[in-house]
Formats: structure tokens, C-alpha cells, sequence
């Protein structure tokens, strides 16, 4: 008889207790698996001038930017997702975008805030895998304590005034039992991209090595696993290379920021 997996912990068990270690210096990793219970966020930071398009982008794209919160501009709080965030401090770590390439990594960026920024925070893939978890669905780069992989696909976003550009995925292996176990927990949560976008052959969606990813790390599968692909929250970094804005600051793939909101809210 087969043992039933047990999911891994963390050492952070509120999403709190995890954004004072990143705003303290002490993680700067992949938050999956990490506060399981609280929703976790892909961030965009924009100048306000391009705000507007950018909120018409993720309206008219809902499932790889399904919006959880908008700032006021200038404001480094997000009080609608949690007591205390600073968006300055409070993500693992940051990639600046300038003139829509990236620039820089940084776990910090006071530096560089300036008073017309406008953080958008989008819903995260990483949000459903508790669901997984305490459905004893093995989440294979949690258990080896590694990045999601993260894909560029040949699906194009509908375009909003300079944003545009290809669907961006995430991909996890599983049984065909616990895959489509994975497909409906998933729909459940609009919010986290809900239902994959594709399963199966990645060649279907534009990929050509499903072993080289473009974000991420390289994916575990085991024989007999289902590729399966959710929209994911780097859609976006797809959107700045191609609006090419002055500057942009977005979340390191992976490097979530990670909400009060609980993932069965």
C-alpha cells in the first residue's frame, strides 16, 4: 500500500510572518509553498500615466492578470490585502524593467519609488496549490523545494493600448488521476487563474522544450505524468517588453508578494 504524501512545511505559517522576513532581509526565495492559506500576488508598478491602459490590459485579460488589488498613486500601502504591506520592502525580490528590458534584481526598492508609481498586485497560481495540498496532490517542485517553470507560449493577450504581447504559463506534472483532481479544485478559483489553459502536449501552445522553461526552474516529471498549464501572473513582463515603458518594477518570477486574503475566501 502506498504512503500518502504529506505536504511540505515552511517556516512561515502567516502571510505576515513571511512579508517582515523579506522587509527584514531575511528571504529572498520562491514563496510556493510558503504561508499556505494566504493568496499570493504577481506585482506590476507603473507610472500613473500608463496605469489606465494597463488596468484594460488585465480587465480584457482575466485569465493570466486577474486583478487583487490597485493603489493610489504614490502610496506604497495596499490596505484592501493586508495590514502594514509595504510594496517597497515586502516581496522577495524585484525585477526593474527600463525601456521594457530587464535591468536589475533587487530586494529592495525604496530607492526607486517615486510619487506617480500605481501598484497593480494579480492573482497567482500559487494560491491554489494549498487546495492541492490538502487534497494530497503531490505538488512536485514544492516537494524539491524549487521554482514553478514558467513558459512564453504562442497564445497572444488582447492588446490595450501599448500593453500586448504572448500568454506566459505555468506547468505542473501529474498522474492523470490527480491532473484532472487539479483541473477542477482549480476552477474553483477564478482569482488564481482558475482552470488550465492546456494540458498535454506543450508543442500545442508554442513550446518547444518543455525542459527549458524561460522562467522558473527546469520542470520534475515523472514517467507517466500530464503536463498541465495554468495562465500565470508573468503575463505582464510579456506586456512592459512590449509597451516599453521608461521604467516598470515587477515581482521576481516566483518571488511573490503575499496577501492577508485566504485562499478560500
Amino acid at each position: 500500500m502506498l504512503d500518502t504524501p504529506v505536504p511540505p512545511t515552511s517556516p512561515f505559517e502567516t502571510a505576515a510572518a513571511l512579508r517582515l522576513a523579506c522587509r527584514e532581509g531575511r528571504f529572498a526565495a520562491p514563496t510556493s509553498g510558503h504561508a499556505k492559506g494566504y493568496q499570493q500576488g504577481n506585482v506590476v508598478i507603473l507610472p500613473r500615466d500608463l496605469a489606465a491602459d494597463f488596468l484594460r490590459f488585465c480587465v480584457v485579460n482575466p485569465k493570466p492578470a486577474p486583478i487583487l488589488g490597485v493603489s493610489e498613486p504614490g502610496d506604497p500601502a495596499l490596505p484592501m490585502l493586508g495590514e502594514g504591506i509595504d510594496i517597497r520592502t515586502d516581496v522577495p525580490r524585484y525585477r526593474v524593467f527600463r525601456n521594457g528590458d530587464p535591468a536589475e534584481c533587487l530586494t529592495d526598492i525604496g530607492d526607486l519609488w517615486r510619487d506617480d508609481f500605481v501598484t497593480f498586485v494579480i492573482g497567482c497560481s500559487f494560491s491554489f496549490e494549498t487546495a492541492l495540498l490538502q487534497a494530497r496532490i503531490p505538488v512536485r517542485h514544492i516537494d524539491a523545494g524549487r521554482n514553478v517553470p514558467m513558459y512564453v507560449t504562442d497564445i497572444q493577450t488582447h492588446a490595450a493600448g501599448p500593453f500586448g504581447g504572448p500568454m506566459v504559463v505555468s506547468m505542473r506534472g501529474f498522474s492523470t488521476v490527480d491532473a484532472i483532481r487539479a483541473m477542477v479544485l482549480s476552477a474553483q478559483m477564478p482569482q488564481a487563474h482558475g482552470a488550465p489553459v492546456h494540458f498535454g502536449d506543450p508543442a500545442a501552445i508554442g513550446i518547444k522544450d518543455i525542459n527549458a522553461p524561460e522562467f522558473g526552474d527546469a520542470p520534475i516529471l515523472n514517467a507517466g505524468d500530464v503536463p498541465v498549464f495554468w495562465a500565470c501572473g508573468v503575463t505582464p513582463q510579456s506586456a512592459i517588453r512590449t509597451a516599453k515603458p521608461e521604467i516598470a518594477i515587477m515581482h521576481e518570477p516566483g518571488h511573490m508578494l503575499v496577501t492577508d486574503l485566504p485562499t478560500d475566501g
